[in-house]
C-alpha cells in the first residue's frame, strides 16, 4: 500500500536513507512525505506498529523490473538433446552418435540416450542397458550420468548424462 491508501492509526516511519523516524499517525507521515516529495510505502504491514518507508515509488517499481530483466538475461538455459541408438547399430554409426553427444555436452547440454527396441528386440534389454553403459563410458570424460538407463513405456530405454 503507498500514500492515502494506507489506513494505520500508528505507525513506524523510515526515511530515504534508513533513519527511524519514530511511531506516529498515517497522517503526520504523510505529511512528513509530502514535505520531502516522496511516497509513502508499507513495507511491512504485519509489524506491530506496521512499517512504512518514504521513497520514489515509481523508482523503486523501475528498479525492482531492471534486477527481473537482468537475471534472466544472465541465465543459462540448459536443453536436453537426444541421441537414438538400436540393438543392431555398428561400430562407425556408435562413432557417430558418440561424437554427436560429444558436442552436446561441450556445449553445455544434457545429453539423453536412447535405445529403440523394435518387435523381437524387445527380448534383449540387458543388450540395449550395455549399450548405453558402453556410450557412458565413451563419454565419461565429458558428462556424468544422472540417471541410470531404465525402460519408458514398452519400446524405450534411456539414460540422461549430464555435462561435466
Amino acid at each position: 500500500m503507498i500514500n492515502e491508501d494506507i489506513r494505520e492509526k500508528e505507525l513506524r516511519l523510515i526515511d530515504e536513507n534508513g533513519t527511524v523516524l519514530g511511531i506516529m499517525s498515517a497522517k503526520d507521515a504523510q505529511l512528513i512525505a509530502n514535505e520531502h516529495e516522496t511516497d509513502l510505502v508499507m513495507i511491512a504491514p504485519n509489524a506491530n506498529p506496521p512499517v512504512c518507508k518514504l521513497m520514489d515509488y515509481k523508482k523503486y517499481v523501475f528498479d525492482q523490473a531492471k534486477k527481473e530483466r537482468d537475471a534472466r538475461k544472465n541465465q543459462k538455459v540448459v536443453s536436453v538433446k537426444e541421441v537414438r541408438l538400436s540393438i543392431g547399430i555398428g561400430d562407425h554409426d556408435f562413432n557417430v552418435k558418440l561424437k554427436s553427444a560429444i558436442k552436446f555436452l561441450e556445449e553445455g547440454n544434457k545429453v539423453k540416450v536412447s535405445v529403440f527396441f523394435g518387435g523381437r528386440e524387445l527380448r534383449y534389454t540387458n543388450e540395449g542397458e550395455i549399450l548405453v553403459d558402453r556410450m557412458a563410458e565413451c563419454l565419461k570424460d565429458y558428462g556424468v550420468m544422472e540417471k541410470r538407463p531404465k525402460m519408458e513405456g514398452r519400446k524405450v530405454m534411456s539414460a540422461i548424462i549430464n555435462p561435466k
